[in-house]
């Protein structure tokens, strides 16, 4: 087993938005409130896969100042077998969290996501309770951990997946707390019909959209397990955009009424009568409804269109 000590680093909430680029890396972005160092705090853990590496980066809001926050970093290098399991620790308001993982044998999808589907483990610790849990071997992990579950459980508030192909987008879905549910995204933009893309959710598809020219925004809620699920698309920048690599969101939001409404009509050039949806507005919405009901799921999926 190999031992690290991560640095712990504060840094500015506004540096992600600079980070980001448009490169074909795929990531996945996973937020969480977890109960860490006497306060439910927001984690964030974002898997990140190139041609060369493969990353995962946990940060834990600091909470006493907005603009801070403390960061784990993990370089799972693809050739050092031995960097698949490991431990590193790092500092929340100067209290010690342990970060335990094992990805000697985790299976991943066939889309190439970048977040391991099964047999692994994510564990981060703090005082003896398994604070924030992802994997699915957690025996293994309470076993070598030697901690035991925290009392609070920590909650999935959204997810952000980017994905890069041709006209097959695929990512999975939690919308309730039995199981994962697989979404694939098909589009045919040239042919003798009209622009058109498929939405299914365990291989049943649950929204068909034709004359995309016409509909590139728009919403419908469709029953998943019988739960209502909101569907939001808006495929503007793949019919109009002209660019080589062009990008697509659809999101998923558990719910009955839909939280954005689209009006009846929409022009060529990309307004619409009430807004656009996009993750900005979609995350305020869920803010005010966190302080009532609790946070609420959410998945963004950013589908990038590569020729």
């Amino acid at each position: 087993m190999a031992h690290h000590h991560a640095k712990t680093e504060s840094v500015s909430s506004s540096d992600d938005a600079s980070s980001a680029n448009k490169s074909t890396q795929s990531t996945v972005t996973l937020v969480y409130h977890a109960m860490i160092v006497g306060m439910y705090r927001c984690v964030t853990v974002v898997w990140c896969k190139t041609l060369i590496n493969h990353t995962l980066n946990i940060t834990v809001d600091c909470n006493l100042h907005e603009d801070q926050h403390y960061i784990c970093k993990i370089d799972f290098k693809p050739w050092h077998f031995w960097t698949k399991k490991g431990l590193k620790s790092f500092h929340v308001e100067g209290k010690k969290v342990d970060v335990f993982w094992d990805l000697r044998a985790a299976k991943f999808s066939n889309s190439g996501s970048p977040e391991p589907s099964l047999d692994y483990y994510i564990a981060m610790v703090y005082d003896e309770e398994v604070v924030l849990l992802l994997g699915d071997i957690k025996k293994k992990a309470y076993k070598r951990t030697r901690s035991r579950p925290s009392l609070a459980d920590a909650i999935l508030v959204h997810k952000k997946e980017q994905v890069f192909a041709k006209k097959c987008f695929t990512t999975r879905g939690k919308f309730d707390k039995k199981k994962d549910h697989d979404i694939v995204v098909e589009i045919s933009l040239q042919g003798p019909r009209d622009p058109e893309v498929w939405i299914s959710i365990d291989g049943i598809v649950v929204v068909h959209v034709t004359n995309l020219q016409w509909k590139f925004r728009g919403n419908e809620t469709v029953l998943v397990n019988k739960i209502p699920v909101q569907v939001f698309w808006d495929v503007h920048d793949w019919l109009f955009s002209g660019a080589t690599t062009s990008q697509a969101l659809f999101i998923f939001k558990p719910g009955g009424a839909p939280t954005l409404y689209y009006g009846p009509e929409s022009d060529r050039d990309g307004s619409t009568c009430s807004g656009e949806t996009d993750e900005s507005s979609v995350l305020s919405d869920q803010c005010s409804n966190q302080q009532q009901s609790g946070p609420e799921f959410t998945l963004f999926l950013y589908a990038w269109k590569i020729e």
